[in-house]
């Protein structure tokens, strides 16, 4: 089952000094930190703060390539988490045909933001990576304590490219 996620923001892990994507669960509030390579968080940290760059980043430019082909974006699912690394597929359409592409959660995030795509997580990643929801019924206190040590709420969005 696939849970849509948005992206409740950027930061930096002050362990070791990595951005990481914050994903939230609409429905329910759960968090999702996802590590990222600094050129993919700086592409998704210039969509989010839409800065026009003068000429087409990569992202832009696959964005680009696949209008011009009348490839659709329908979404994008992070469908994996194994040794610690996240897999995500990218689910296109051309003329009524489906096509799925493996890409890298970061990537396919990033294209996701340039074609407006809905960013889904399966459940099976949700309930295998750690995560809390904002729900203060549900709140282990030793795990929001972790949490918080090593990721600080209020980095999101100072993200510096």
């Amino acid at each position: 089952m696939e849970r849509e996620f948005k992206i409740k923001g950027l930061m930096m892990d002050p362990i070791t000094n990595s951005p990481i994507v914050i994903l939230q669960d609409s429905q329910s509030g759960t968090l999702l930190p996802i590590w990222v390579g600094i050129f993919e968080a700086n592409a998704i940290a210039l969509q989010i703060e839409r800065v026009d760059t003068p000429r087409p980043m990569t992202h832009d430019l696959l964005k680009n390539v696949l209008q011009h082909m009348d490839i659709q974006v329908e979404k994008i699912v992070v469908t994996e988490l194994k040794d610690n690394t996240f897999y995500a597929l990218i689910h296109l359409r051309r003329d009524g045909e489906a096509l799925t592409i493996d890409s890298r959660p970061s990537d396919a995030i990033a294209l996701a933001l340039r074609t407006d795509a809905p960013i889904f997580v399966e459940e099976e990643v949700v309930q295998s990576s750690r995560n809390i929801t904002l729900d203060k019924e549900n709140l282990d206190p030793e795990e929001v304590k972790k949490w918080l040590e090593s990721l600080n709420p209020e980095e999101l969005g100072k993200y510096e490219m």
